[in-house]
């Protein structure tokens, strides 16, 4: 799918923030400033409306590594591992170990070596014109079957 603007984007991160729940894993792949964060930050945000919480700012975790966001009884974990250097650093931070209750965002995720089996990928590419993106949604495991063409 081809998405041109911002409120796009916003679109499409809704329409996900719909289907997922606690213990949902997405992974999501493209280069610098091809717009991951801001999908990340419009998902949050809704989740965050849904559940009549105020909305908050949705930062990359590039230089922390990881942000939680409490959104009533889910957390969600918003990982970057841009600069991780190897599959040790991720084992570290433990992401997989955590409770099912929580959803986790990892950005460039390129370095795990072990995925989970249920999750979904979005891919993320830049298009013409320079505004422009093409979207790829793939799922596993449970999401195997679900069409993301309809989203």
């Amino acid at each position: 799918m081809e998405i041109g603007s911002l409120k796009e984007t916003q679109i499409l991160s809704k329409k996900i923030s719909k289907i997922i729940s606690p213990g949902d894993v997405i992974f999501l792949y493209g280069e610098i400033g091809v717009g991951k964060t801001t999908f990340v930050r419009f998902l949050i945000n809704h989740l965050e409306v849904e559940n009549g919480i105020k909305k908050n700012d949705v930062l990359s975790p590039t230089f922390n590594i990881v942000y939680d966001y409490d959104i009533g009884k889910t957390k969600v974990h918003h990982y970057d591992l841009y600069r991780l250097k190897n599959y040790r650093d991720i084992l570290e931070l433990g992401m997989f170990e955590t409770s099912k209750s929580h959803i986790k965002i990892i950005e460039w995720p390129e370095l795990i070596d072990s995925k989970p089996k249920d999750r979904i990928d979005i891919f993320f590419q830049y298009s013409q014109p320079e505004d422009s993106r093409k979207v790829t949604i793939a799922g596993f495991g449970k999401w195997k079957d679900y069409n993301f063409d309809e989203i």
